[in-house]
């Protein structure tokens, strides 16, 4: 699902062979500590969409270093890793395998620009919009307590499994937009929104233990954080109520919470958020197109 195969290319260096040489009959050129021999062939795969938002995941053999613009990405044990553009990330990206061999693999990444919706709400209470002293240090403690969720480390490999959607249904927000509450901008949205009544059960989009469970927050209202591994997590938004604690170890499809409208929401919906640490991705980059989804639900309905 969403796979992008891209061919290995490996940018091989000129061998140097000293044959005039009594003393050699054949050299590698070695560069620093990486030899780069043509006879290897390096294998990546990668699935995912090439553009601005989206939550990649590869597989190369076990034991190779991957760098994403040369910073480092964790690789589990049997080669599996992940990885994200951000919202506005540089079109031009480039990754770096080093395989077990010493073989290395740099391969250019080119995104495609995203084009972002701008969208107006209001209803906005004004001690929402202009929070007292109090309620903006809460704010700030709220969103330190998100942030350390996000930045948790795992050794879970949930992270690899096919998405499904924590709720199907009518999509009122998107992904990268503008909002602009009361009329004042605000930041772009990082999430997906689905309309749904108050109480709607939410479920776990994939396995993942609960790095967050709060009921109160002052912005996202009741809001869940589930770790699926290695950087990858699901946030959950203005949910009315959670079925699960700090911890709690849950499975993909498990009821974990019900819709709400608390917190800076003014009508009940899911904002459902994917995160690679703190960089915020958007969700239907890893699951079927809702239309598909619904389609699919009222196909099954008919049987």
């Amino acid at each position: 699902m969403f796979e992008t195969h891209i061919p290995s290319r490996l940018f091989h260096r000129v061998f140097i062979s000293y044959l005039c040489s009594a003393r050699y009959s054949s050299a590698l050129l070695i560069l620093g500590s990486v030899l780069i021999a043509p006879q290897v062939q390096a294998q990546v795969n990668l699935q995912g969409k090439l553009e601005q938002g989206a939550l990649m995941r590869g597989q190369v053999p076990a034991g190779t270093q991957v760098a994403l613009n040369g910073e480092a990405i964790k690789v589990t044990s049997d080669g599996n890793f992940a990885f994200g553009f951000d919202r506005d990330g540089e079109l031009s990206q480039q990754l770096t395998l080093i395989y077990p061999s010493g073989l290395t693999e740099v391969k250019p990444l080119t995104l495609t620009k995203r084009e972002y919706d701008i969208q107006s709400v209001k209803g906005i209470s004004s001690k929402i919009m202009k929070p007292d002293p109090v309620a903006q240090q809460r704010a700030a403690k709220d969103s330190a307590q998100v942030k350390a969720a996000r930045a948790s480390f795992s050794n879970q490999t949930a992270f690899m499994q096919e998405f499904i959607w924590p709720l199907t249904g009518r999509i009122s927000g998107v992904y990268g937009s503008q909002r602009i509450y009361n009329d004042v901008p605000g930041n772009p949205h990082f999430g997906v929104d689905v309309a749904a009544k108050t109480g709607t059960v939410v479920v776990a989009p994939a396995d993942g233990v609960i790095s967050l469970s709060v009921p109160d927050m002052f912005y996202s209202g009741g809001t869940m954080v589930i770790d699926h591994g290695y950087g990858v997590s699901s946030s959950f938004l203005h949910l009315s109520k959670l079925y699960v604690k700090t911890g709690e170890v849950v499975k993909q499809g498990q009821a974990v919470a019900e819709v709400g409208s608390t917190g800076r929401a003014n009508g009940p919906h899911l904002d459902w958020r994917v995160n690679w640490y703190q960089m915020r991705l958007d969700p239907t980059t890893i699951v079927p197109p809702m239309a598909t989804v619904l389609a699919n639900e009222k196909a099954a309905v008919k049987d």
